[in-house]
């Protein structure tokens, strides 16, 4: 197995680690998200393995259905994760859950992974949480049976990401924006839980990948100079570095979004909405002059965005 699927965490007291699937169907403009999760409660007990399958129709409310046991079953063969029904693989996502059955091929589209962290917090463990995309340019073929409908997909276009840590943020906005032609945009803006860190507004961490090449080249060194609005159904991140200005605008239509609980190693609870079906405006600005900017690339994504906005009581 690619080792950046490999289960870290191994049951280890409060910790969780989640593998996440996020796809459009180019046909329909569905979108999917496949959620699992390993949680290790903080103060003993065994660790729970568990997720959810959510399919958003273009026609339609979202559906969701979750699947999990008590426990953690160790995965077997190339399995990073595997209960009763559900079993991923880097080449193979199957499962039932209430209404909905899938099976879906993933190819890895030939991309490097994508380091939205640096690469040093995902290889030590430094920080309270770090979240990689291993496929960020995944593509999807398979079909999806939701009650008495059924999606056929071919070349669905998405990602497969993990996080890994000690739990959620206190709170959060994440964006997967496939720009097309490889180019694909990932953004993770969040607060750390710790005391000390949680007042704070949230730090944007970014990776533009365009051409084969990310920007920036230090997603933590840059994140002082973005700013991040996180709100619902709209939130943004913009900023500037010495080379290059940019601007995200994600808006979350509430007809397409669901929301999840969550619950941490330590037994407190965060809600996620989560849409596959965002819109998204990307704007990347080079620096002609002192104050001068000339538009370098441009990308709309009409309800084809991948998003979530996590809160907390």
């Amino acid at each position: 197995m690619n080792s950046l699927y490999t289960p870290r965490m191994t049951g280890r007291p409060g910790r969780l680690e989640v593998w996440y699937a996020t796809l459009t169907d180019p046909r329909t403009g569905t979108g999917v998200w496949i959620h699992h999760e390993v949680v290790a409660p903080k103060h003993g007990g065994p660790a729970r393995a568990h997720g959810w399958i959510s399919v958003f129709p273009p026609d339609g409310p979202p559906v969701t259905e979750r699947f999990g046991v008590p426990g953690s079953p160790p995965p077997k063969g190339e399995a990073y994760f595997e209960v009763p029904g559900v079993r991923a693989s880097p080449q193979l996502l199957e499962g039932a859950a209430g209404a909905i059955t899938w099976r879906l091929k993933v190819t890895g589209g030939g991309s490097e992974p994508l380091y939205t962290f640096p690469r040093w917090s995902w290889q030590r463990e430094l920080l309270p949480a770090a979240q990689i995309v291993p496929a960020p340019d995944a593509i999807f073929e398979g079909e999806i049976v939701v009650g008495e409908r059924r999606f056929t997909l071919s070349d669905a276009v998405g990602g497969v990401a993990r996080i890994a840590g000690h739990g959620n943020a206190q709170r959060w906005a994440w964006l997967h924006a496939g720009l097309g032609g490889g180019d694909v945009l990932e953004v993770v803006a969040a607060v750390a839980r710790r005391p000390t860190m949680r007042w704070l507004p949230p730090l944007p961490m970014l990776q533009l990948r365009i051409g084969g090449t990310d920007w920036p080249r230090d997603p933590l060194l840059t994140a002082p100079l973005l700013r991040a609005r996180v709100g619902l159904p709209d939130w943004s991140v913009a900023g500037s570095t010495a080379r290059r200005r940019v601007r995200i605008d994600v808006t979350q239509d509430p007809d397409d979004c669901v929301s999840l609980s969550y619950t941490d190693p330590d037994g407190t609870t965060a809600t996620c909405t989560n849409t596959e079906r965002a819109t998204v405006d990307v704007i990347v600005e080079r620096r002609t002059g002192l104050r001068r900017f000339e538009v370098e690339h441009r990308w709309h994504l009409d309800r084809t965005g991948h998003a979530e906005v996590g809160t907390r009581p």
